[in-house]
């Protein structure tokens, strides 16, 4: 078959006519994604506002929401309580990890919409608990892996689920960067067992992870992993992890990540009869390049395409306000917490373990 690479990516394969909105948000967990990244996307989003910020500290939703223009600055008590619920539709939540479950909880109690931060939680029990919460209060939960939502990405999906490298066989995925050389502070949350869950596998390591399971379109049956621990500051968390994922259909996948590492980030898919490698699919809003490889050719463009996150908001607003099939959902969040368990596993006891 013919495939041409665009350069350009003009249109919402989920595009619909949405009627009534804008849905409004609460935005629960104020670090530095929050305010620098999502409030803007919202703020830019066709279908989206945000109308609360929600902080553990008064004194920070106060200033997050004066900065931004948002009506309402809760403490994360206010947001237990109730407190001006009538002024949004969804939350989007956006603590550590292991914080995620009592917020979500906190909007299926309050009827709200949940779009929550991946890991869906920092342990597969409590991620199941967050799918319940949602199912008994029939709200949605979407898993924010904004890389679904990304053009280019779904566009490589549709690539390869119509043939056009053959027969997927064999994915490799990487993404990862030196913590130390770039800077940051070793005492923070990602580096906390308690909140974080793990090291860079439940922080970086899900992305490819994740989309290896879009775009196979199929979940792995069985997981191969080995981790190096870090240093000190890691507090027993690894500094690198690399893994190998079984799929039903024969294809395999080998992914890494890590926190002591150059930056790494691609993800790519060999074919019967080609491959497609998509460089920088995992920054927030950074430039990409496609190339593809067929019958001794190959073709490579740098992708123009909208904001991700601004895409993300979007395509979660049109599922909520015309009642859309929305994924990931909360289930395959789930799941990619359970997997991860099982990479943790196989590391421990230099096993294959099954799912």
């Amino acid at each position: 078959m013919d495939l041409e690479v665009p350069t350009t990516f003009d249109e919402r394969d989920w595009e619909r006519p949405v009627d009534g909105g804008p849905l409004r948000f609460a935005v629960v967990g104020l670090g530095w994604f929050g305010p620098d990244v999502a409030i803007p996307a919202i703020a830019e989003s066709d279908y989206c506002e945000t109308t609360a910020v929600v902080s553990g500290d008064r004194k920070k939703a106060e200033r997050v929401a004066d900065e931004t223009g948002v009506e309402h600055a809760l403490t994360y008590d206010d947001f237990a309580d109730g407190e001006v619920a009538d002024a949004y539709d969804a939350v989007y939540v956006v603590t550590p990890n292991a914080l995620h479950l009592p917020h979500v909880e906190t909007a299926a109690e309050l009827g709200k919409h949940v779009l929550c931060e991946k890991p869906l939680e920092a342990t597969a029990d409590r991620a199941r608990q967050c799918v319940e919460a949602c199912d008994e209060a029939s709200v949605e939960l979407m898993t924010a892996y904004r890389m679904q939502t990304t053009r280019s990405v779904r566009w490589v999906r549709d690539a390869v689920q119509d043939g056009a490298i053959g027969d997927p066989v064999q994915v490799r995925g990487a993404f990862g960067y030196n913590l130390i050389v770039a800077g940051e502070d070793t005492d923070q949350w990602r580096l906390d067992p308690d909140l974080a869950g793990g090291g860079p596998l439940m922080d970086l390591g899900v992305y490819p992870l994740n989309t290896a399971r879009f775009v196979l379109d199929a979940d792995p049956v069985a997981v191969y992993a080995s981790t190096v621990e870090g240093p000190p500051e890691f507090d027993g968390l690894e500094k690198y992890c690399a893994f190998t994922m079984e799929f039903p259909d024969g294809a395999v996948a080998q992914c890494d990540t890590g926190y002591e590492v150059a930056g790494t980030n691609y993800f790519e898919v060999g074919g019967t009869h080609g491959r497609i490698r998509i460089d920088r699919p995992f920054d927030v809003d950074g430039d990409r390049r496609i190339t593809v490889e067929r019958e001794g050719e190959e073709t490579t463009v740098e992708v123009d395409e909208p904001s991700e996150m601004v895409e993300e908001f979007d395509y979660f607003a049109t599922g909520v306000l015309m009642d859309m099939d929305i994924g990931p959902d909360g289930e395959h969040g789930h799941f990619d917490v359970r997997t991860s368990e099982a990479i943790y596993e196989s590391a421990e006891s230099g096993r294959r373990i099954d799912l």
